[in-house]
């Protein structure tokens, strides 16, 4: 079998997600180590600064890019106000096309119900395509552990996601699942599965990968996918792949089960036209994706290919909770990944530090509205508020407001430390009192001098120079420039 052993993932995802269950560890010591990995930063830069220039760059050749961003937006809006009428217009669509529908409130729900099916197939091979809602969730770790009576072999197909599985680790990226391994870490990865040693080459690895999993695609009772959209109009799911291995896991098995969480909705199936021709572009910097699929229910009568039971586990898991609230926006998004390539943060401290399945700007909003704020309240902070995720953001989500009223919420519910409410109380009565803003420039122009630009700050200030420099204040405000008609 060449996927970890569910113990060895266990021990991964329990070292990683050790501070936010216990509260001991969270975001800023994950990313203070993260910071100091120069490999990891190699790899960020390398990945991010080729996304964001195909994103520029394809963009910049297409007109209609401001309107399609903001017809997207206008459609998700719709969607969330009337998401109740189009889950049951979904449902009734897939329903009637022979298909198997069922709503999970959470993901225990969904975690039941596809263990069931195994058991009840007699399944022992399941295959997956890259799946960000099956992340969230864990399936994979569930399934071995709460139906290890079956012996399930569960394999990631998407090459990234399986070195990621293959080496009990996480993905880091929602586009790009191992970019925080470099070739020789993929190569020590590969050759322990293969037992013997691989050249560091990428057509020799690739070449082992495609032999490894096309004995899976053949051999799999049950394939289970994501979806990028689903569309209530039809009951159409929509995958957008750059590999071949979602169209191997959603045809061959004789049993495709497809988890979706409900914001995955589009009202019509013309709606696809303005998120399909965004999303590649955003993430991936492609015109389009390689693999674009539509899928309608189990195999008709006389078609050729698909499968014969098609099952649709629509997932909750606390997003209804937002609908209708100031954090609805959040649930726009189509997982792009163009918010993490351009965040200041992201770039420096990788996805890991998040201590989340989603990560990046969009994971510091969605994870402490799923999972609370108590569970992860470093993550709001996590931003610099510059609005490049905003501007990047395919869909319009201003991501950099729902990050502040995630703050606010923080204070409201007590759950902000007592020095950081005392400090930025003080901030605000600086900024709103000219005088007082006056005497704090000439206080800290003053208190610098003592200071080398390379000297750390004393005490529980050492904390913003501990990976950042401190640039001197102006000897002379712009004010007292303007005054001397400078």
């Amino acid at each position: 079998m060449e996927t970890e052993k569910p113990a060895r993932r266990r021990e991964t995802e329990d070292r990683r997600n050790e501070g936010i269950a216990s509260g001991v560890e969270g975001f800023n010591e994950r990313a203070r180590r993260a910071v100091n990995d120069q490999q990891l930063h190699d790899s960020i830069e390398l990945f991010t600064h080729k996304s964001v220039a195909g994103r520029n760059a394809v963009l910049n050749a297409l007109p209609e890019a401001p309107e399609l961003r903001e017809r997207a937006y206008r459609i998700k809006q719709e969607t969330m106000a009337n998401l109740d009428r189009y889950l049951e217009q979904m449902a009734d669509a897939v329903e009637a096309r022979g298909g198997n529908v069922f709503f999970a409130t959470d993901g225990e729900d969904a975690v039941r119900y596809i263990g069931d099916l195994a058991r009840e197939k007699g399944a022992k091979v399941i295959t997956k395509s890259k799946s960000m809602a099956t992340e969230e969730i864990e399936l994979n770790r569930r399934l071995e552990e709460d139906y290890s009576d079956l012996g399930l072999e569960i394999v990631e197909t998407d090459l990234g996601e399986w070195i990621a599985q293959l080496a009990g680790d996480t993905p880091s990226h929602i586009v790009g699942p191992i970019l925080h391994m470099n070739r020789k870490r993929i190569t020590e990865v590969l050759s322990r599965t293969a037992g013997e040693e691989l050249p560091p080459d990428v057509e020799a690895l690739g070449s082992f990968a495609r032999r490894r999993l096309r004995e899976k695609f053949v051999t799999a009772d049950i394939g289970i996918t994501g979806a990028n959209f689903g569309v209530a109009e039809t009951g159409t799911v929509a995958t957008i792949t750059n590999e071949g291995n979602a169209r191997l896991v959603t045809s061959v098995p004789p049993v495709h089960v497809v988890v979706m969480g409900i914001e995955k909705l589009v009202p019509r199936f013309t709606d696809l036209s303005v998120f399909v021709r965004l999303l590649a572009r955003s993430g991936t910097g492609q015109k389009l994706t390689v693999y674009t699929n539509f899928i309608t229910g189990p195999r008709g009568e006389g078609e050729l290919d698909g499968a014969e039971e098609f099952h649709l586990i629509l997932m909750d898991n606390g997003r209804s909770k937002l609908l209708g609230t100031e954090f609805e926006e959040a649930l726009y998004c189509i997982r792009c990944g163009a918010c993490l390539n351009v965040c200041p943060v992201y770039r420096q401290t990788g996805g890991h530090a998040y201590g989340s399945t989603y990560s990046g700007p969009i994971g510091a909003v969605i994870t402490p509205l799923l999972k609370g704020q108590g569970e992860a309240k470093d993550l709001p902070h996590a931003s610099s508020l510059c609005g490049a995720c905003w501007e990047a953001c395919p869909v319009g989500i201003p991501l950099h407001d729902l990050l502040l009223k995630l703050r606010n919420q923080q204070v409201e519910e007590g759950l902000a430390g007592k020095a950081q409410e005392i400090a930025f109380k003080g901030f605000e009565s600086t900024m709103k009192r000219p005088v007082l803003y006056r005497i704090s420039s000439r206080a800290g122009r003053l208190a610098q001098k003592p200071l080398k630009k390379d000297r750390p700050l004393p005490g529980p200030l050492g904390a913003w120079t501990g990976s950042r420099d401190l640039p001197p204040l102006a000897e002379k405000s712009f004010r007292e420039l303007w005054k001397e008609g400078i």
